[in-house]
């Protein structure tokens, strides 16, 4: 059916989507890098560590209720509508949280966000993968995802070099501009002819959740525990980044080693290698999965994250002694994370077209709501045992990735179901 779009409007849907995403995740993201100056503003002090991992864990946590909402909304009144839902929702309640007073109003207002990040992800991959022909559904799959690490990249500079000289509630204010796209959404992204043909007004809301409880939930529990493990890996690494280069310094400082001069403005630069490795792993897994498979290439990539893992985990005073070794080691974290350019393509090919947004929605938004308890234990490792320790919970869930993809069916190249 992907003939009946043609490539310009491919083209254009793509690139308004990949913006949607970008955007999606720097709004997700955004709070990490700014937790710094907000815990010093509100004098969080020895309660810095929990609060950032409860505020982060609501938003990915409300993200699975979103996914589950938006995506079943979406195989009802069509791709397009609902992605201009979830971007509104996402930018606009990302600008409120810089007009917040207190501990409970940040909460209130990243649970929203959440719930717009939520929606917005399985709309574009379900979006890409009915109107791109099977021959290239990983490597288009993977292209939208790459807007990830973008977001990330620009959550890292408006928090670490932006955030200092206008303030984290101006970021949080500039970052609503994104509501805009909106617009684009509306003139320019073509509709799913799968989804027009197989539209039903008719239809009960709950009917897709029920039919995917009924026909397929078994293969939705294990695209699950896929989708946590992998995203646990993720969010725990990225997230704490800022307080594992901290840390090392701190640890260093008190056993009397030498920090290298400069070090907390070199970080930055270390946090964006780990990005633009990320960046590179998604441009190339997309070519690799669609011609070697889904399997062996997401097992390959979330073994190089294990192994960057291990080298920062294991060995961070060496690191720091000789920081041109961090350039390896959190560029294989970041190219290993590239394999989350698999989860849209990968499941787009598990599930039928009736069902497809609510499934994909919910599996990965109940994929990544899980980080809630991920963060939680996060925030209590760091706080019992250190960000370096709580970082090897993140190289447990690579291995468990790693093993745990070989228990899907193998559909590269598959024609999507009706």
């Amino acid at each position: 059916m992907s003939a009946e779009v043609s490539d310009a409007d491919r083209r254009r849907t793509y690139l308004i989507c990949l913006a949607g995403w970008l955007f999606d995740f720097y709004d997700l993201m955004l709070f990490a890098y700014l937790a710094s100056a907000i815990a010093k503003d509100w004098s969080w002090g020895a309660d810095a560590a929990r609060n950032k991992g409860w505020i982060v864990g609501v938003a990915l946590g409300t993200s699975g209720l979103g996914g589950i909402v938006f995506g079943g909304l979406a195989d009802k009144y069509g791709r397009k509508a609902v992605m201009t839902w979830t971007i509104l929702l996402y930018s606009l309640v990302t600008g409120l949280c810089g007009l917040s007073w207190g501990f409970a109003s940040l909460v209130l207002f990243r649970a929203l966000t959440g719930l717009g990040v939520g929606g917005e992800w399985a709309t574009g991959h379900a979006l890409m993968a009915e109107i791109y022909p099977k021959e290239k559904r990983g490597r288009a799959s993977a292209l939208l995802q790459a807007g990830e690490p973008l977001g990330v990249a620009l959550a890292v500079v408006m928090g670490l070099w932006i955030c200092p000289r206008i303030g984290w509630r101006a970021v949080f204010l500039v970052s609503a501009v994104p509501a805009f796209l909106v617009l684009l959404v509306r003139r320019h992204v073509a509709e799913s002819p799968l989804w027009l043909q197989r539209q039903a007004p008719a239809r009960p809301f709950w009917e897709p959740y029920r039919e995917v409880w009924r026909d397929h939930r078994g293969r939705a529990a294990r695209a699950w525990a896929l989708g946590a493990s992998k995203l646990g890996t993720y969010w725990l690494t990225y997230v704490w980044l800022p307080e594992y280069f901290a840390e090392l310094v701190t640890n260093a400082q008190a056993d009397g080693r030498a920090v290298p001069a400069a070090f907390s403005d070199v970080r930055l630069k270390f946090i964006l290698v780990a990005q633009g490795g990320q960046f590179v792993g998604m441009l190339i897994f997309g070519a690799l999965a669609d011609r070697f498979g889904r399997r062996p290439t997401f097992c390959l990539y979330s073994l190089v994250t294990a192994a960057g893992l291990w080298a920062m985990t294991s060995h961070g005073e060496q690191l720091l002694a000789r920081p041109e070794l961090f350039w390896p080691a959190l560029g294989a974290v970041g190219l290993g994370s590239g394999c989350t350019a698999g989860f849209g393509a990968l499941l787009a090919e598990l599930f039928p077209t009736s069902v497809r947004n609510t499934a994909m929605g919910a599996v990965y938004n109940l994929a990544r709501g899980f980080q809630f308890v991920t963060q939680a234990v996060m925030g209590a490792l760091v706080a019992g045992a250190g960000v370096a320790r709580g970082l090897q919970l993140a190289l447990l869930f690579a291995l468990f990735t790693a093993a745990w993809v070989w228990t899907f069916p193998e559909t590269k190249g598959s024609e999507l179901a009706s």
